[in-house]
C-alpha cells in the first residue's frame, strides 16, 4: 500500500475513498494525526475517478456576479447558541422545513468530529457551533448523493475543500444541492485533538461530554472556551485553552492549508458564510459582541435560498472591499518552528508536552532561531 498524494497536495476530504468503485482507497493517519488516502494498487483499475473528484486537482472558479451581506438572526436566543450571527441554523431550518436534509460537523460519543446528517430540528442541535478540528466525511458523499437521487434538497456546510469535493462528487448540476462553505482559518490535527480529549478526561477524572470553542456568554464575540468533563463545567479565555492556543499559533495546521487555493471570494459554492470581522467599520451599530455573519452569495441557487430566509434576519448589503478579511485574501502561514512542534509532540508524553507548552519553555524552543 502507498500514499495516494503528497501531503501538501491533499486536504484529507477522503472523497477519493468514497468514489472508488473497487474500495481500493482507505484513510490512514500519519504521525501528525492527519488522515491521508492510502491505495491498494492490486485493486486499482485506473478509472481516474479519484483524481477527478479531488478538490485540489486544479480547475478555476467560475466567473460570477456576487453579492455580499452582513447578517444577524432576529432571534437573540439563536444567536446566543450559534457561531457568528447564526446564519447556519437559519439556512438549515429553512431546508428542513421543506423536507430536506442538512449535513454539518458534530462531535460523536468519543468527542471526535465527523460530518453528520440532520433530517429534523432535534438532529440539528449537535451541528451548531464551530469545531476547530478537521471533520471526518467518511461515507458522507455517498449519503448526500442518495438523498439527491431520492429528490430531497440538501444543504451541505463544510470547509471550502470539502464542499468543492462534494461538488465534483455529485451529478453535474444536481438540482437539490446547496453548497455553503466556510471562511476557514485552516484545520488542526484530529490526532492532537483526540489526545487533548484524553488529557482533559484524565485531568478532570471523567468523560468529556461537551466542548464549545466559541462560547458567547461573556458577549466578547465568542472569545471564550467552555467544556464539561466529569459532570463539571469549566470556562476560560480562548487563549488560556491549550488546544486553542496551539491552533491560533499556527503550529498544527494541515500542510495543505498553508497553500489553500480557496482563500478568496471566488468560489464555486452557492454560499460562503463566516464571521464578519471588521463589521464595526461597516455597520458599527451592529457590533454588540454577539457575532455577525458574513454571507457571500455566489449563485442563483444561493440567492434563492437567501431570499427565502432573509426575513428572519437583520441584514445589510455591502461591497466586496468591505469583507476582505485575511482568510479571503491568502492562506494562513505556518509557524516557523512547526516541524519542531511536531517533533516534540511525537517524542514526549502528551501531558508533559502540554505542561512545557503551558509554561512557555516549548514556545521559547519553538521560536528560538
Amino acid at each position: 500500500m502507498e500514499l495516494f498524494a503528497e501531503k501538501n497536495q491533499c486536504c484529507g476530504c477522503m472523497a477519493c475513498a468514497d468514489i472508488c468503485p473497487k474500495g481500493a482507497i482507505s484513510a490512514r493517519a500519519d504521525r501528525e494525526g492527519f488522515w491521508y488516502p492510502e491505495i491498494r494498487q492490486e485493486l486499482c483499475v485506473d478509472c481516474g475517478q479519484c483524481a477527478a473528484v479531488c478538490p485540489l486537482s486544479g480547475g478555476k472558479s467560475e466567473k460570477r456576479s456576487r453579492r455580499y451581506f452582513a447578517a444577524q438572526a432576529k432571534d437573540p436566543a439563536l444567536r446566543g447558541v450559534s457561531t457568528s450571527g447564526a446564519m447556519f441554523p437559519i439556512l438549515a431550518e429553512q431546508v428542513l422545513e421543506g423536507g430536506g436534509a442538512v449535513y454539518g460537523a458534530a462531535f460523536d460519543g468519543a468527542m471526535r468530529v465527523a460530518h453528520r446528517r440532520a433530517a429534523g430540528r432535534e438532529e440539528l442541535e449537535p451541528l451548531l457551533q464551530t469545531k476547530y478540528v478537521q471533520s471526518s466525511t467518511a461515507g458522507i458523499f455517498r449519503r448526500v448523493r442518495q438523498d439527491l437521487a431520492e429528490g430531497r434538497q440538501v444543504l451541505f456546510v463544510g470547509t471550502p475543500c470539502q464542499t468543492e469535493a462534494l461538488r465534483r462528487f455529485c451529478p453535474e448540476k444536481a438540482p437539490g444541492l446547496v453548497l455553503a462553505d466556510l471562511i476557514c482559518y485552516g484545520v488542526p490535527s484530529p490526532g492532537v485533538w483526540e489526545r487533548y480529549v484524553s488529557h482533559l478526561e484524565k485531568k478532570h477524572r471523567g468523560r468529556l461530554t461537551a466542548f464549545h470553542f466559541r462560547d458567547k456568554r461573556k458577549g466578547n464575540d465568542g472569545h471564550t472556551v467552555s467544556y464539561t468533563a466529569g459532570g463539571q463545567e469549566y470556562v476560560k479565555d480562548y487563549l488560556a485553552d491549550l488546544f486553542s492556543a496551539m491552533y491560533f499559533s499556527n503550529l498544527m495546521h494541515r500542510p495543505s492549508c498553508h497553500s489553500c487555493p480557496f482563500t478568496t471570494v471566488e468560489r464555486n459554492s452557492d454560499l460562503t458564510i463566516g464571521d464578519f470581522w471588521g463589521v464595526e467599520k461597516v455597520f458599527p451599530e451592529w457590533n454588540d459582541g454577539m457575532g455577525t455573519s458574513l454571507v457571500i452569495v455566489h449563485s442563483e441557487r444561493g440567492q434563492a435560498l437567501w431570499d427565502r430566509v432573509c426575513g428572519r434576519l437583520r441584514w445589510g448589503e455591502c461591497q466586496k472591499e468591505d469583507v476582505l478579511q485575511p482568510r479571503l485574501l491568502s492562506p494562513t502561514q505556518p509557524a516557523s518552528k512547526r516541524g519542531r512542534f511536531f517533533a516534540l509532540y511525537r517524542a514526549l508524553p502528551f501531558g508533559l508536552f502540554l505542561k512545557l507548552f503551558q509554561h512557555h519553555k516549548v514556545r521559547r524552543f519553538l521560536y528560538a532561531e
